[in-house]
């Protein structure tokens, strides 16, 4: 991973950050070393040199490291196992393999699509379709893939 920049957040953005991650706000503690890190192909924001935030189109997003450390359930969508080695792998979300998900989830947010069997987050990605559509279609892709486990953003070491 090719990192541009990296310096310290001020408590003014750090603050903007928290107002619009709502329920993950909790990612970012009080008197946590907040770190902003320009690299490809999203910003990431480290908490206490941990890269638990990225930025997508400007919009903060817990990293799949971030997700674990939460048992928020809004923008979750769950998949069969069979769908696990793929999409760990970094293939995109087919609608077949999708068992359930948040019926607020609407095209174009940010998700986290965890397994059904441990409920481990696997992969973050841009939803093609709304919530319903997900689980009711039966054919295409309904997720792209844009952070999964073993990619580049998941090994980083700081």
């Amino acid at each position: 991973m090719k990192v541009k920049k990296r310096y310290h957040l001020k408590k003014k953005k750090v603050k903007w950050i928290k107002e619009r991650l709502a329920d993950y706000s909790m990612l970012i503690p009080e008197n946590a070393i907040v770190e902003f890190l320009e690299a490809e192909p999203y910003p990431l924001i480290l908490v206490n040199s941990q890269p638990l935030i990225m930025l997508v189109d400007d919009k903060p997003f817990p990293t799949l490291k971030g997700a674990l450390k939460t048992s928020i359930k809004s923008h979750r969508v769950i998949v069969d196992m069979g769908a696990v080695k793929f999409l760990a792998n970094g293939a995109d979300v087919m609608s077949p393999g999708i068992i359930d998900a948040d019926p607020t989830i609407k095209k174009g947010d940010l998700v986290i699509v965890v397994d059904e069997k441990h409920g481990k987050p696997i992969t973050i990605g841009i939803s093609l379709t709304n919530g319903a559509s997900m689980i009711k279609n039966k054919t295409g892709k309904a997720i792209k893939n844009i952070h999964y486990i073993g990619d580049k953003i998941w090994n980083l070491k700081i």
